[in-house]
């Protein structure tokens, strides 16, 4: 999962010069040695800093994205429909299931992302426009998730890592317990649980308008949904289980898992795509390039992006270094990005497919890596 980090372990790493930058966990240790040690700064600043400098032209990327507004409208209503054209169907009919894991679940995970691009006020100049959008992105969810979700979000990216503050980083009892392949397959399959619980172990942001607002509008939704299909329980059903399948064993979910976590021991697994490359091709050791640029000295980030097609589902959520790197860049500009910063993305490290993710519970690391 992501790396943590402190002042005080990049201070130690400066002053110690025999501590690695990752140290694995020994063996018969306590509940923290679960956790991967990091003794350096936050990546993606420094990606940053170097990427501005040898491609200033990125920052003409930055900015809102007209496209994301439409397109949130077209999902919200082909959930409503479905739910509407559920409202008389068994829960546990065929219809009602397949209906929900295929386009319910697909659809909720595009919203999830909706609200994940919004947060970062990447669908209108104002901060307002962005706070209704993604109350209204929210409806087909069924409970109440936009205003909470953002200051979570953004302090993810302020403090990536930090145990304190980031609450995408794996409780201790989780490190314990899910330490294994039934574990981490219980993980997959209830993600989307632990993905809304843990937040609130970790730290309790200031209860805001907007947050009581999000809570009367997806309420008064789902009492008029409620309504307006005779009283019919079936179509908030559909909501609630389209978003339960879209954090669950299901392709696009993938990406909860593709961010930050790791695939196998420090030893392997987290080379970047240059070395990846040269490995198989039997020349370990060397580049594929031979100009210098300012990237060359950092090292590949603890993140992993996925290009796959996936991504036209979700927003280009798998461009998670890139996101990362540029949280102000929305989600159709990412291909630019890339394109204008062709010498950084062969340092990135990159996974080869969402749903591919789930078969390979044997080398996915539930624990995270950090600094004291």
């Amino acid at each position: 999962m992501s790396a943590l980090r402190s002042a005080s372990a990049r201070s130690q790493s400066s002053q110690t010069k025999t501590v690695p930058a990752r140290a694995p966990p020994p063996s018969n240790s306590s509940v923290e040695d679960h956790f991967f040690w990091t003794y350096t700064e936050e990546p993606h600043k420094s990606r940053r800093q170097a990427i501005i400098k040898a491609h200033p032209e990125v920052l003409k990327l930055c900015g809102p994205e007209p496209l994301t507004k439409y397109v949130v409208l077209g999902v919200v209503s082909l959930q409503v429909a479905c739910a509407t054209f559920l409202r008389n169907t068994p829960i546990l009919s065929w219809r009602f299931l397949l209906t929900a894991y295929l386009i319910g679940a697909t659809a909720n995970q595009n919203l999830f992302l909706a609200i994940h691009e919004i947060s970062h006020n990447l669908a209108f100049k104002s901060p307002l426009g962005n706070r209704l959008l993604a109350i209204f992105a929210n409806f087909p969810i069924g409970l109440p998730y936009s205003a909470a979700f953002r200051p979570y979000h953004l302090t993810h990216h302020k403090s990536l890592g930090v145990a304190s503050l980031d609450a995408d980083l794996p409780t201790a009892l989780e490190a314990v317990f899910l330490d294994s392949i039934l574990g981490k397959a219980f993980f997959c399959t209830f993600q989307i649980l632990f993905y809304a619980v843990r937040p609130m172990f970790i730290y309790t942001p200031t209860f805001t308008p907007i947050h009581l607002l999000n809570i009367i509008a997806q309420f008064t939704f789902d009492f008029a949904l409620y309504k307006f299909c005779g009283s019919s329980m079936q179509p908030i059903y559909y909501l609630l289980l389209s978003s339960f399948l879209a954090g669950s064993l299901h392709p696009c979910a993938g990406h909860f898992i593709a961010e930050h976590y790791f695939f196998s021991n420090t030893t392997g697994g987290t080379e970047s795509i240059e070395e990846q490359r040269a490995m198989k091709s039997g020349k370990k050791g060397t580049t594929t390039s031979s100009s210098s640029s300012p990237l060359d000295s950092l090292s590949p980030p603890e993140t992993y992006s996925y290009y796959g097609p996936l991504n036209i589902l979700t927003y280009n959520v798998g461009c998670t270094n890139e996101h990362h790197d540029f949280p102000a860049i929305p989600w159709p500009r990412y291909i630019l990005s890339t394109k204008s910063q062709r010498s950084s993305m062969n340092r990135y490290h990159a996974i080869e497919a969402g749903c591919g993710l789930f078969g390979r519970l044997s080398s996915i690391r539930t624990w995270a890596c950090g600094a004291e």
